[in-house]
């Protein structure tokens, strides 16, 4: 079905003729066949959003239906592979096109010509519904590709058999008729159904310590990164695509600035991963979108990543999906909202934004997966949003606050200090650390949630007792509050604080987590012991166990643990 065009503004394009158009199908427009998507209808015109740059489009040119919803390609091949915002390929682009991406210009997302060594995990005959594995591709050194049959297809296994295939070939048949194949399409506005939503008990492992101790987020849930410009947003959100605790990384850069994509376009490829010493690509993607390109691509970015995370959690892996950031995605939906001559809600925002957030944050969760009872699969969303001026009363992180279950608030203060991460712990909170307390205890130390409350009590004190310091000066404090304003200063400075170029520090185990703030909370409750017993303050900020805590970040994990043992000992012998 086709229409002609009779009105365009910017990114918008109202067609008539368009009766037949369901919400959301794709559609090619102008005779360039730039890409859109359907919006609105109204009798029989359609708004269409288009992807591309509209500049030169003319009216009653022709306006095509594919009859089918904006979707992306899933199969072998996605890892590694860096995408636009509506899934084109941007290095076989810039091979065949050049650096600068022409306007009508569609490739295939996955390789037709590739071939992929396939081997079934069932026989034929096999009774076979959505979501059940029939065989694996090796799709990179370590990650093994499932080839899972697609939602809401059943029936009974025909032939299948091993080979070298591209993704567009039959792997096998279904129903006799049916043919299976590498590849898979999924509408991007369409969350992947699952069999099961499970509680959120297990965590996502950040190897960062302000994290994972004090504002821990589960496995399969949610966390926004809000901070103003130059607090570290973009080097929170890279630190933990490299260290996180995850099988594969889907990294979305939404509307961010030219250069800083261009440095993660530059310094991915060349990461390592820590814990196989391959390169870090090998389980990730990539989708950029940077702010000089068309809006409305911006807008669908985060759909098309959130696809691919699902699809790889189908799998049973564990996805961390980083978007970076949420509010270029918004600021994309309120031009697009103003477009429209839709009703402003706050600050010219949509008045759906709210329900817009939700839907995006609620496709994260760790479940159950379809087919096969025992495959459990998550995606944590890591969501970087950036108020204007630092106000985190804006409407989108407000909306965000409202859904997410975690929230760590970046500091300007503390990033023009160079501390890092510029978490700000007043204002940080976490729901999940009650849900999460029993794993803790089971897996790390039962006395850990202890720890965090010690500690978040210790923070509050210093916080208090550094108004008092304001007014009257140090000297005017007594010795059992001037040992805790030191020794809370040692654990910012130590324990808070990582440094992201360190081999050593830039991640940190659990169990070395553990052991360093509760040597450095001993050594506080020694120094107040030894006061008591008399001795002077000097001699106790002098003492060679304070030169101990304040290499321990240093430390490799092993000799860390040990060190922290036998310093605690030594502390409760000297108190006895």
């Amino acid at each position: 079905m086709s229409g002609t065009i009779v009105k365009i503004s910017g990114p918008t394009v109202v067609a008539r003729g368009m009766e037949q158009v369901r919400m959301f199908n794709r559609v090619a427009v102008g005779r360039t066949g730039l890409l859109g998507e359907v919006i609105r209808l109204r009798g029989p015109e359609a708004t269409i959003q288009v992807y591309e740059d509209t500049t030169g489009l003319r009216l009653d040119e022709e306006v095509t239906d594919a009859a089918e919803p904006l979707h992306v390609e899933l199969g072998p091949g996605l890892l590694g592979a860096i995408f636009d915002g509506v899934q084109r390929p941007l290095n076989l682009l810039a091979t065949q096109r050049g650096d600068w991406i022409g306007r009508g210009v569609l490739l295939p997302a996955l390789s037709r010509v590739r071939r992929w060594t396939f081997t079934p995990t069932v026989r034929p005959g096999t009774a076979v519904v959505g979501g059940t594995c029939v065989g694996v591709v090796q799709e990179t050194p370590k990650v093994e590709h499932r080839i899972l049959i697609p939602p809401g297809i059943s029936g009974t296994l025909g032939k299948i058999q091993a080979g070298s295939y591209t993704i567009e070939e039959p792997i096998g048949w279904l129903n006799g008729d049916r043919p299976l194949t590498l590849l898979q399409r999924w509408p991007v506005r369409r969350p992947r159904p699952v069999a099961e939503r499970l509680p959120p008990i297990v965590p996502f492992i950040t190897g960062q310590r302000v994290f994972d101790m004090l504002f821990p987020i589960a496995s399969g849930g949610t966390v926004i990164v809000p901070g103003g410009f130059g607090t570290g947003k973009t080097v929170v959100e890279q630190t933990l695509a490299k260290y996180a605790r995850a099988d594969i990384i889907i990294y979305v850069g939404c509307g961010e600035r030219g250069n800083e994509m261009t440095e993660v376009l530059t310094d991915f490829p060349q990461l390592k991963d820590p814990t196989t010493g391959m390169p870090l690509m090998e389980r990730t993607i990539l989708v950029i979108n940077t702010s000089n390109m068309p809006v409305a691509a911006r807008e669908t970015s985060i759909y098309t990543g959130i696809t691919m995370a699902e699809y790889y959690r189908d799998m049973g892996y564990a996805v961390a999906f980083m978007a970076d950031s949420t509010s270029r995605w918004a600021e994309a939906t309120r031009e697009i909202s103003a477009r429209l001559e839709e009703m402003p809600g706050e600050e010219g925002y949509p008045t759906y934004l709210a329900t817009k957030l939700a839907g995006f944050y609620e496709r994260s969760g760790r479940v159950r997966c379809l087919g096969e009872t025992d495959r459990e699969g998550s995606v944590t969303i890591v969501s970087a949003i950036s108020p204007p001026g630092g106000d985190f009363s804006e409407p989108v992180t407000q909306g965000s606050m409202q859904i997410a279950g975690g929230l760590w608030a970046l500091d300007s203060d503390l990033a023009h200090r160079r501390h890092f991460p510029a978490i700000n712990w007043k204002r940080s909170f976490s729901l999940y650390t009650q849900s999460l307390d029993p794993w803790f205890q089971a897996q790390v130390a039962p006395d850990w949630p202890q720890l965090r409350i010690e500690l978040a009590a210790l923070l509050q004190k210093e916080e208090e007792l550094q108004e008092i310091v304001q007014l009257v000066g140090i000297d005017a404090v007594q010795d059992q509050e001037r040992i805790l304003l030191e020794i809370s200063r040692l654990i910012r400075e130590e324990y808070l604080r990582q440094n992201v170029y360190s081999d050593v520090d830039a991640a940190c185990p659990l169990a070395k987590q553990y052991w360093m703030l509760k040597a450095q909370l001993r050594f506080l409750e020694y120094c107040q012991g030894m006061l008591k017993n008399g001795h002077p303050i000097e001699q106790l900020l002098a003492s060679s166990l304070r030169s101990e805590l304040e290499r321990m970040k240093e430390t490799p994990p092993d000799g860390c643990i040990q060190q922290a043992q036998v310093m605690i000992e030594k502390m409760q012998q000297e108190l006895r």
